[in-house]
C-alpha cells in the first residue's frame, strides 16, 4: 500500500511538473530513490509516463490557445510561444524531443496543440525525451547517493 501511494504521488507530481505550472517531480523522485524501497525501473517508468501525460494538458491548452492566450493567468508569454513556434516550424515534430527543456519545452508542447498535431505521435516523441531525461537524472542521483555513502 505504501509503495502504491508513493508511486501515485510520484505520478501526480510528474503530471503537475509537466504542465505550465511549476512542479517538483525530481525532488519526489530523488526522495524515493534515496529510500530504495521501489525498483528503479518502476520509478523511471511512472515518472516518465506521468510527465509525458502532463504534457497532454499543455497540448490541449495549445488547441484552445485562441481562447486563453490573452488571459492574465496564462503562464506562457507571447515571446516564448513565438520562439517555440519558430523551433516547431524549423525542426518539426522532432523538436518535441526537447519538451523537457525548461521554459521552451512547455511552450513547444503548447505549440504542438496549436498546430493540431495528432496526440499519439505527440505523446511518443514527448515520452522519448522525458524518459531519457529521467534516466539521466536517476543515474546522476544514484551516483551522488553512492558517493555520499562512501
Amino acid at each position: 500500500m505504501n509503495e502504491f501511494l508513493s508511486l501515485g504521488g510520484l505520478f501526480l507530481s510528474a503530471v503537475g511538473s509537466a504542465t505550465l505550472l511549476p512542479g517538483t517531480s525530481e525532488a519526489v523522485l530523488a526522495g524515493l530513490l534515496y529510500q530504495g524501497l521501489i525498483p528503479v525501473t518502476l520509478l523511471w517508468l511512472v515518472a516518465s509516463v506521468g510527465n509525458s501525460a502532463g504534457c497532454i494538458i499543455n497540448w490541449w491548452v495549445g488547441g484552445q490557445l485562441d481562447r486563453f492566450k490573452d488571459r492574465r493567468w496564462f503562464p506562457v508569454k507571447e515571446d516564448q510561444l513565438d520562439k517555440a513556434a519558430v523551433w516547431f516550424e524549423k525542426y518539426g515534430r522532432l523538436s518535441l524531443l526537447l519538451a523537457w527543456v525548461p521554459v521552451v519545452g512547455d511552450a513547444l508542447t503548447v505549440v504542438a496543440g496549436l498546430f493540431r498535431m495528432h496526440v499519439v505521435p505527440f505523446f511518443v516523441l514527448v515520452f522519448i525525451g522525458k524518459a531519457a531525461r529521467y534516466a539521466v537524472f536517476i543515474w546522476l542521483t544514484i551516483q551522488a547517493l553512492e558517493a555520499a555513502a562512501n
